[in-house]
């Protein structure tokens, strides 16, 4: 797919997370329904209204793309998948439950079972971060566009780093002692790779515990920031495994 192709398929689909974030904070002051999904992990009405509305906005931008999403039992024991969609409708659930602000809608577009188009938007914090091509990677916050790259903008000296806790286990502390970290500083959802991306922050080390569709949309975005997104071996990371 070539680089117009996607820029095309990221533009036509900026307002439709717009329009999924207007839901979910509407939906969450209206008050929440939650459930208790199989891995005892919470799901909301809010998620799969936001899913439904993802879904089908995407079918008619892409509808030859397969549709892989968090939230809905088709394709995902489809295998060899090359090309599809990942889908995340609201990560972060804990911190959307408790009106908490760093929850995200995300949407990532594999090709040849890598990253290509990245889209994730924090609607309580009004920050919307995409990216279809290395070197084009934006934000969109308060109607205005700019591009983003990893150049470090925190002090010389300082390595700061997002965490999954606030308590490190020692495995990540470990990682953190060979990357000489200074701060680190708990955040929840996808926005991780947003604030990386961005420059905000240097590092994120996590344990492999994430699902592809928690990952994907970041992943493209720091991507083509000029950021790196490995495994503890340093080895790239495909997507459309089983």
């Amino acid at each position: 797919m070539i680089e117009e192709e996607k820029k095309k398929i990221t533009e036509n689909l900026l307002p439709l997370f717009d329009k999924a974030g207007d839901i979910c904070l509407k939906l969450r002051k209206q008050g929440l329904k939650k459930e208790f999904k199989k891995d005892n992990t919470p799901v909301t009405n809010a998620d799969i209204e936001v899913n439904n509305l993802i879904i089908a906005e995407i079918e008619k931008t892409t509808p030859e793309i397969t549709i892989v999403s968090e939230e809905s039992t088709a394709n995902k024991l489809d295998e060899n998948l090359k090309n599809f969609w990942l889908i995340d409708p609201i990560d972060g659930t804990h911190d959307y439950l408790n009106d908490k602000d760093e929850f995200t809608i995300n949407a990532g577009l594999i090709i040849n079972n890598r990253p290509e188009i990245g889209i994730i938007y924090a609607p309580a914090k009004k920050r919307l971060f995409y990216s279809y091509h290395q070197d084009k990677c934006f934000e969109l916050s308060n109607n205005k566009e700019k591009k983003i790259n990893c150049k470090k903008i925190s002090n010389e000296g300082e390595i700061k780093a997002v965490s999954y806790s606030n308590k490190l286990k020692p495995q990540i502390e470990y990682w953190h002692k060979k990357f000489n970290v200074t701060e680190h500083v708990m955040m929840k959802s996808s926005l991780k790779f947003c604030v990386i991306a961005s420059g905000e922050y240097d590092l994120y080390i996590a344990e492999p515990r994430a699902c592809e569709w928690d990952i994907a949309a970041g992943h493209a975005i720091l991507k083509h920031a000029g950021g790196i997104v490995t495994d503890f071996e340093n080895k790239e990371i495909l997507y459309g495994k089983k």
